[in-house]
C-alpha cells in the first residue's frame, strides 16, 4: 500500500514539474515575443516598414497605370492585391527577420543569451512570432482596400467575401511561411546585410523560383512533384477560397522545418 501510495506522489510531481516546465516555456516566449515587439515598434522600424508597405500596395491598386490597378480592370475584386502582396512579401519579412539572430551574433548578444537559463527553441519561437505579428499587421491596412472595393460594387457589396477571406488567411499562412525562412536565414548568416539578401533569395526559390522551374517541364511527370514542393500553388489554392487541409499541412511542415533548422544551426554557435 505504501509502495502504491509513493508511485502516485511521483507521478503527480512528476505531472506538476511537466506543467510547471510547460508554463515557463509559454511564459519565456511571451517575454521574447514581447521584447521583439518592442524592439521593432520602439525605433519606428516597424512603422515605417508597414507605412510602406501600405503606400506601395496603394499606388498599384489606384494609381499607378497597370494590370493590377482596380479602377482600370472594373471588377469589385481584391484579386490584384493578393496576387501583388507575395512580391513584396519576399523583400518585408527578410528585413524583419534579418536582426533576429544574425544582429545578436553581430554585436556579441547572442553568446550572452546562451548563458541565460533559456532554451534556444523558446528564443526561436518567440522571435519567430514576433516577425509573423509585424507581417500580419501590415496587412490591416488592407482593409480600407476591402470597404472600398465593396462600396463601390455595383450593386454595392459586390464581391466574393469567401475567396477574400479564403485569400487572407493564405496570406496570415505564407507570411508565417516567410518568417521562417527567414529565421533560418538569419541563423545561418554572420551579418544582417547577408541575412537579407539569403532570406529574400530563400523566399524567391520556394515562392516563384520552383514555380517557374516546374513549368519549363524538363522532368517529365516529376514537374509536378517539383511544383508542389514550392509555396506557389498551395497559396494559390487560398486565393480561389479554398481551404484545403492538404495546402495547411504543407505549409506547417514548412514552417515546422524550418525552425528545427534554425535550432539546430543556433545551437552549432554555442
Amino acid at each position: 500500500m505504501d509502495m502504491k501510495v509513493f508511485s502516485d506522489l511521483t507521478t503527480i510531481n512528476d505531472q506538476l514539474t511537466t506543467t510547471n516546465n510547460q508554463h515557463l516555456t509559454i511564459k519565456t516566449m511571451i517575454a521574447i515575443l514581447k521584447k521583439e515587439l518592442w524592439s521593432y515598434f520602439g525605433n519606428w522600424s516597424a512603422w515605417v516598414i508597414i507605412a510602406a508597405f501600405s503606400l506601395i500596395m496603394t499606388l498599384f491598386l489606384f494609381f499607378f497605370e497597370n494590370d493590377s490597378n482596380i479602377f482600370d480592370i472594373g471588377i469589385a475584386s481584391l484579386q490584384s492585391y493578393f496576387v501583388l502582396v507575395p512580391w513584396l512579401l519576399m523583400f518585408i519579412i527578410p528585413a524583419l527577420s534579418m536582426k533576429t539572430f544574425a544582429e545578436e551574433q553581430q554585436t556579441g548578444t547572442l553568446n550572452w543569451l546562451f548563458s541565460q537559463p533559456l532554451k534556444v527553441s523558446d528564443l526561436i519561437f518567440g522571435k519567430f512570432l514576433s516577425v509573423w505579428v509585424v507581417g500580419i499587421l501590415c496587412l490591416i491596412p488592407s482593409l480600407i482596400y476591402l470597404y472600398t472595393v465593396y462600396v463601390l460594387g455595383v450593386p454595392a457589396g459586390n464581391i466574393d467575401l469567401g475567396m477574400t477571406f479564403g485569400s487572407y488567411i493564405g496570406l496570415v499562412i505564407l507570411i508565417a511561411a516567410f518568417s521562417g525562412v527567414g529565421i533560418l536565414a538569419s541563423s545561418l548568416s554572420q551579418n544582417q546585410i547577408m541575412a537579407y539578401l539569403l532570406g529574400v533569395f530563400m523566399c524567391f526559390i520556394m515562392y516563384f523560383g520552383i514555380e517557374q522551374l516546374a513549368s519549363y517541364k524538363l522532368l517529365g511527370g516529376a514537374d509536378f512533384i517539383l511544383q508542389n514542393i514550392g509555396f506557389y500553388q498551395h497559396f494559390m489554392g487560398f486565393t480561389r477560397g479554398l481551404i484545403d487541409f492538404k495546402d495547411v499541412a504543407y505549409f506547417a511542415l514548412v514552417i515546422g522545418v524550418t525552425l528545427v533548422l534554425s535550432n539546430h544551426f543556433i545551437n552549432k554557435k554555442k
